[in-house]
This record gives C-alpha cells, structure tokens and sequence, in this order.
C-alpha cells in the first residue's frame, strides 16, 4: 500500500512539472509568461478589484490554480493554414496526386476543414493566448495606478513596479503603491452668472455629492455636474446641458498640506446665430402649448385634418379622431402652463408606450413666438388594429413520449377607444403517451390531448365607480384586467378541467427602486376532474403500497384480479371498506397508512371551488437583466372562501360527506395564505457574485376547510428550489415521502450560489439549498408531517452542488448537479453525508437563474 501511495504522488508530481512547462510551448525562447500580477499597497497585499482592473497586462485566467484556457489555447497550430499548404508544397507530386483524387477546389476546403485548421481556430476562440510581458504595459500600468489614486485624493502617491524571474520562462509583477494621504476639501465656492441658475443651484445645493472635510474624489464630481443638469432641466433650464458646468482642477494654493478647494463655475448660455454668436443668461421655460398628432403623417397633410382641444391638449388626425381624449391625456404628464422637465418627457414616453397601441412616440420642443415658452409636439405612431400570433412546438415530458403544441392568439387594439386591449388565445397539444392505462384505452397514436383558452381585456386605468388618484398616482401608470379562461385534459392525470376568471389591478412606481403591486379584487378557479377511476395509475407509489397491505388484510375476492393484486376499483373499494369498518386491520400503524392514502384520495380527487382575494407588493433595486448587485422584496397576502360562504349560506344547499356547506354541489375552500420573499445578489470580485433567497409561506384553512386545496399547496425539491430532491420529492418534515406529490401548508426554504465565470459565455455555480415542508393547522395528524416550532429545525434539509449555466444573452440555459448532504427522511445516524455519491446526484435543467 505505502509502495502505491509512493507512485501515485509521484505521478501526481510529475504531471504538475509537465503541466508547468507545456503553458510556455507557444511562447519564444526570449519571451516571459506573466504568472501573476501582486499589488502592495503601503506595505500590504491588496486583490482590490478596482486595482487590478488598472492593470494593462493580466495573467492567464485560472481554475482551481491551473489555467485551463490557455492549455486549449497551446493545443492549437500557430498557423494551421500555412501548414498545410507548406505539407502540401513538400512533396512536388502530392499536389498531383490530390488534385487527381479530388478536384481543386476540394483540395483548397480540405485546408480549411475542422480535422486540418478548423478544430486550430476553435482552440484559439474558446482558449486564451499567453499572457507574454510586454514591459512598455508596465509603465502604462504605473501612470493607470497613479491616476487611480490622484482621482481619490491620493496626489502625492508614488507608483513602483518590479519583475521577478520564475522558473520556466515565468515572471511575477508586484507594484508597490504608497498611496500618502488624501487631500480633504476645505472650502466650496461657486461662480454663477446667471441669477436664475444661481437662485437654482441655491435650492438644490443641500444634496451636494461635494462636501467640505470629505476627502476629494474625482467621481463625485462627475456625479454631482450629472446631478446638477438634472436638475436644472427638471426645473425650467431648457438649454441647460452638463458641459455648462466648469469645475476645475483642485486648487491647493495658500492653503495647508493636504487640503483644497473646491470651484462651481458656471456661466452664461452661448448663442450661435450663423457665424455670430454671444452669451445670455439662461432663463426658465414653460410649456405654452400641447399639441398631440395622432398620426406621424398629419403633420405633413394640408387636408383632411381633424383636430379636437380637451382640457388645454390639442389633438391632430387624419380624419376622425380615433381615440377618447381622456384615455390618451392621463399617459401625457407635459402640461400646459407647467415648467419644461425632462422627467415630465420621460414619464410620458414610458406611459405612452404602456398603452401598448403607440410605437415608441416622439416629442419634440419648440420655441414659441415670445421667446419665453416651449410648444411640445407629441408624434404618435398607431401601431396594427389587429396583431394575429401563431406558433408551434414539438414537446416531450415524462407525461408523453412525443407531442405537438400550438398557439394561436389575436390582438385587438383600441377597443372601445380609450386605449383598451383585448387579447384573445386559444391553445392545444396532443400526443403519444405508452403509458399501459392510456394505451389500453385506445389504439390511436395521439391518444392524449390538453387544450384550453384564455381572453383578456386590459383597460390603461383604474376601472373603478370612486376615484382612486388620492391613493393611486397617475404616474404609477395603474391598469385594469379581467380573465377568463378553461382548460381540459383528456388521458393526463385524473383528466381536469380548469375554469378561472379574474379581476385585477396593478401599478407601481419606478425611481431608485421599482415598485409594483397587484391588488386581485377576486380570483376564481374552479378545478374539475373527469376521470377519477384513474387515481391509483396517477398516484403508483400509493397504489403500490395499499396492495400490499390487501395481501394481509383483504377476505374480499372481488377486489382483486387474477394475480391476486388489487384493481383499480377494488383498491377505491378496500380503502371504503376499511374506513368504515368492514375489514378489520389489526394493526394500528397499518391502519394510521391506509387511512392516510384513503384521506389523500379523497383531498386529490375532488374538486375544487376557490373564490379569493390577493394583495402583493414587489419592491426592486434591479435596474436591467445584466445588473449583478441588487436586492429584491415580495410579499403577498391572499384570503380564499368568505364571499362563497356568505352566499352559500343564504342558499343553504345540502352538506357534503365531509359535512362540509356546498355551493353549486361543490366544497368551497377558505383559507388565508400569505408568503414573503427576499432576495439579495453582491457583487464580489471581477464576475463572481453571492446570490441569496430566503422563502416563506403559509396557508392555513378555516372555516369550511379542513385542508388546502392542492393547487394552493407548498412543495419542495426541483430546479429552483432544494436542488438534491426532485420537485414534490422531499418532506413533509422527517417523513420519508410516501407520496408521489408531496405536498403541505407551510414552508421555509434558504439558498446560497456563488457564481463565477469559467470563460467567455459559460459559467459556474458553487451552491447551498436549505428547507422543507410541514403540515400546520390542518387536518394532518401524523407528527412526522407537522411543524413542531424551533424542533423542526433539525428537520431541514440541506442540498448542496454545483452548476453549468450558458449565458445566450437573452436567456441562460442552466444544469444543476445536487446531493443529498442532510437527509431528514432518514435516522438520526444516517443523515449526513449519506447520499453524497454520483449515483444519487439529482440533475435539474433550468431556463435563466433560479433566483
């Protein structure tokens, strides 16, 4: 055994020389390889991120100490096209003989095939050339550093660099910083010409980006000249651009070491007139007139004009006007009589183009007679009255070997004239399933089929009988939606139809932070389902383990085949037969399972009338796709059944078995639910970041339910939850999943992913799921399955892995690779580490980013 471990070190030393020296292949003999970069600030090692960005040269891009880009690199030819032709040329008559086999131009592609020079390129483009030191970058480097330093304040820092030799044609750059001290500002003065602009400066001046006994900092300048403009143009100043605001270099003069002055000098407006020009003072400028043409073209027409004033707005069409004033002027924010700003056009663009009838509008200002006031134009360009959309896919899922699916939806625009759209669809799949319970049935190929639609009227306001803009903004741009839709399944599960409506009002705001809410005035499903014979095909894992509990206990030869085991309606009849008595189980634990599964079916197969209410709050610092730093906030509260049971006891149908009030001859659900999520991405160093969610929730029945519908349901396991588990696999709590679908009333889940860049558009994750599902309130007796406060604590599971995810720039394509670290289902001995093996590993595949 020692002998063994003696060779394999061995081996291990000897692939990490020849690793060493095959990353200077490709270099020349008097060439260096840069194997790091250091820098030492006052003495200190730094991996400051914004230091090292400064730095011209970098060394190759590293994995876990070896540099794999640069070995895919160095397996590529210099020049794999000259080679070849150089192969060629080397013997007089092997062009001949080619040339004979295969035609010219044959001979020619055959240099440029992947086998000859192609696999070359693609070494190269996904690889990365050696990092050689080119020690002209290190000068360049010393003036980036230095720069770096004196636009913080740092004046009188001294940049030096040194290059150590390393082994095999390796060399190692430190730069030494010693930063000193920085400079504080002392005094800030302005020099503004204008009074206007001064009296201006005045009112903004207390949210200064530049403060006095703050050390200077070149990015707050630059901060504080954008504030500035934005300002101004938010209150009046038309004219007003950035570079109208001089702020020099710092003056130090007569003042102690390490203190300056700051300078706001801005002058009067310069005027160009032809070859003339002069300065002005800068003046305010108010909106004097609206004019909105309804169409990009009307200005152009001297005929056939129609024109309409409403509340100051004046409105131009090419014929009848087309639209309802008011719906078009509650998305228009400049007003006449107001102060020209910059904000006002942007609200009004965004909120033109949320109307979703209108491309991207145009507006433009002009001076009007008086020289003191601005005429907007708002240039409007109808999109199609109609927008038809088709679209097809060929789909495969564990459910149906082969399918075909297919979309067709309309949109019509401007309904009723006041910018309402209502979109209408309609969908379908069928498919091909082996399924033996679905291939009995019939013989055809396509023998399942799912198919359903939907129709949604939006309206660009609050479609409400009080007024509502005390308490809903006109800028949160608020809107109004009403749903209907149906979906039917035939040979998929228990066969449902699902039949939803609702009535729904959102809005929010976006500054700093994106602000949105829903508020659902009801919400209502009502969930059918046709084929319940087929349960125990569904739910297998129960099927299986009712059966062999019928092998026990069983005395009826009717409920079984030939084969002795349960039939599908003997096994619904067994489960009846022992709930009331009619076959005596002996055993308590067996009977506890028998009723659980028979409870089960019951919950799964009856169908569900929900009618509810929801709030939800969404709160974001993301500001596009590609932010890394941001946190995000949602919250939602939902009440379920109070409306339904106000009307089903005025209507006083019949109880159900359950004794439970009916509407309609259906249990009606009331539950209130409410969920909170957070989540918080940091940015870490180059493009690795730490992404964190936290996720809880709960519903708890009351009422006329004793338990939450399924739909309603918490599960846990899959692709963006706890990685290690399948979706519907894990919990509730320490139980060791007996059903198929596993599912409860509460939930709390915790993840952690660090991410990082392996190259270009491939990426890697490292990460951490916690979490599980409980029954809580409920009618759920079993204590495996119910949350026990802080003892349930033990009862989490943690899954952890890593990822490969593709960034396509739309959209990322990502595969998780999860392990079972802590399993709760199992005895206290046996939960760590237990399923850590490449056997167990749960592989998910995911669109975009889990969280």
């Amino acid at each position: 055994m020692r002998k063994l471990t003696s060779k394999i070190v061995l081996f291990f030393l000897l692939g990490i020389f020849f690793y060493s020296c095959s990353e200077v292949r490709k270099i020349q003999k008097k060439q260096l390889l840069i194997h790091d970069n250091e820098i030492i600030v006052n003495g200190k090692s730094s991996n400051s991120e914004g230091l090292h960005i400064q730095l011209y040269q970098k060394p190759n891009s590293k994995l876990l100490g070896f540099k794999p880009r640069l070995q895919i690199y160095n397996l590529s030819k210099k020049n794999a096209d000259s080679s070849y032709n150089a192969w060629l040329l080397k013997k007089p008559n092997r062009i001949k003989r080619m040339t004979k086999l295969y035609s010219k131009k044959q001979v020619n592609r055959l240099g440029k095939s992947f086998f000859v020079s192609g696999y070359s390129n693609f070494f190269k483009e996904i690889g990365e050339a050696p990092s050689v030191l080119d020690t002209s970058s290190v000068r360049k480097s010393e003036k980036r550093l230095f720069k770096y330093y004196k636009n913080r304040g740092f004046f009188d820092a001294k940049i030096t660099s040194k290059i150590d030799s390393l082994k095999n044609q390796k060399v190692k750059i430190s730069y030494d910083i010693v930063s000193g001290k920085p400079y504080i500002i002392d005094s800030i003065f302005r020099n503004i010409e204008s009074t206007v602009v001064d009296s201006l400066y005045y009112q903004i001046s207390n949210s200064t980006l530049i403060k006095s006994g703050e050390a200077f900092n070149l990015e707050n300048i630059i901060n504080e000249k954008k504030r500035i403009a934005t300002e101004f143009r938010n209150r009046g100043l038309f004219h007003f651009q950035e570079n109208h605001i001089k702020i020099p270099d710092a003056d130090t003069i007569d003042k102690p070491k390490n203190t300056l002055n700051i300078a706001i000098n801005i002058g009067n407006r310069l005027v160009k007139k032809g070859d003339s020009s002069y300065t002005e003072p800068f003046k305010l400028y108010k909106i004097s007139k609206v004019n909105i043409f309804t169409d990009k073209q009307v200005k152009e027409k001297a005929v056939g004009i129609d024109s309409v004033s409403y509340r100051k707005f004046n409105f131009y069409s090419s014929g009848k006007l087309k639209y309802k004033p008011k719906a078009l002027t509650n998305a228009i924010f400049i007003e006449e009589g107001q102060l020209f700003s910059d904000k006002d056009k942007t609200l009004t663009t965004r909120a033109l183009s949320n109307l979703r009838v209108f491309s991207f509008p145009r507006i433009q200002y002009v001076e009007d007679a008086s020289g003191n006031g601005l005429i907007a134009n708002i240039v409007l360009t109808p999109l199609k009255k109609y927008q038809f959309n088709i679209k097809g896919d060929l789909t495969h899922s564990n459910i149906q070997q082969f399918g075909i699916s297919g979309f067709t939806g309309i949109t019509f625009r401007n309904l009723f004239k006041g910018a309402e759209i209502l979109d209408f669809s309609i969908r379908g799949n069928i498919g091909t399933s082996t399924d033996p319970s679905i291939k009995n049935s019939t013989n055809a190929f396509f023998n399942i089929l799912e198919y359903g639609g939907n129709v949604k009227l939006t309206f660009p306001r609050i479609f409400f009988p009080l007024n509502t803009r005390k308490f809903i903004k006109k800028e949160s741009l608020p809107s109004t939606a009403i749903t209907l839709g149906l979906s039917k399944q035939t040979n998929i599960g228990l066969d449902k139809e699902n039949y939803n409506g609702s009535f729904y009002y959102d809005w929010g705001l976006n500054k700093d932070e994106t602000k949105k809410y829903r508020f659902d005035l009801f919400n209502l499903q009502f969930v059918r389902n046709l084929n319940i014979d087929n349960y125990f095909n569904v739910y297998n894992y129960s099927y299986e383990t009712l059966n062999n509990l019928a092998q026990i206990y069983n005395t009826n030869v009717e409920f079984v085949d030939e084969n002795g085991n349960l039939t599908l309606p003997g096994a619904a009849e067994f489960l009846n037969q022992v709930s009331y008595g009619g076959i005596p189980i002996s055993n308590e634990d067996d009977f506890k399972t028998i009723n659980t599964i028979g409870e089960r079916r019951k919950r799964l197969i009856e169908n569900n009338l929900i009618l509810s209410s929801s709030f939800s709050y969404n709160l974001s610092t993301k500001k596009d796709f590609n932010d890394i730093e941001f946190y995000n906030i949602k919250a939602k509260v939902e009440s379920s059944g109070n409306i339904l049971n106000i009307i089903a006891k005025q209507k006083n149908e019949a109880f159900s078995d359950n004794n439970k009030r009916t509407l309609f001859g259906v249990e009606y659900a009331q539950y209130v639910k409410t969920e909170f999520e957070y989540i918080k991405h940091l940015h870490l160093y180059k493009k690795s970041s730490l992404a964190f969610r936290f996720f809880g929730g709960i519903a708890v029945p009351y009422g006329n339910s004793n338990s939450v519908p399924f739909s309603r349901s918490y599960f846990a396991g899959g692709s963006n939850d706890n990685r290690g588990w399948q979706a519907y696999s894990l919990g509730p709590g320490a139980s060791k999943s007996v059903n198929d679908f596993n599912e409860a009333n509460l939930k709390f889940s915790l993840n952690l992913e660090y991410r990082f860049n392996i190259f270009n558009s491939l990426n890697g994750a490292l990460f951490t799921d916690a979490g599980n599902i409980w029954n809580v309130f409920d009618n759920v007796e079993d204590e495996k399955l119910k949350f026990k406060g802080t003892k349930s604590i033990q009862e989490f599971a943690l899954g952890t892995g890593f990822g490969l995810r593709y960034d396509f720039g739309f959209f990322v394509v990502r595969g998780d690779f999860g392990f079972k670290a802590y399993n709760p289902a199992k005895e206290y001995s046996e939960r760590w580490l237990k399923d850590m093996s490449l056997s167990k590993t749960v592989f998910n595949i995911g669109i975009n980013y889990p969280f």
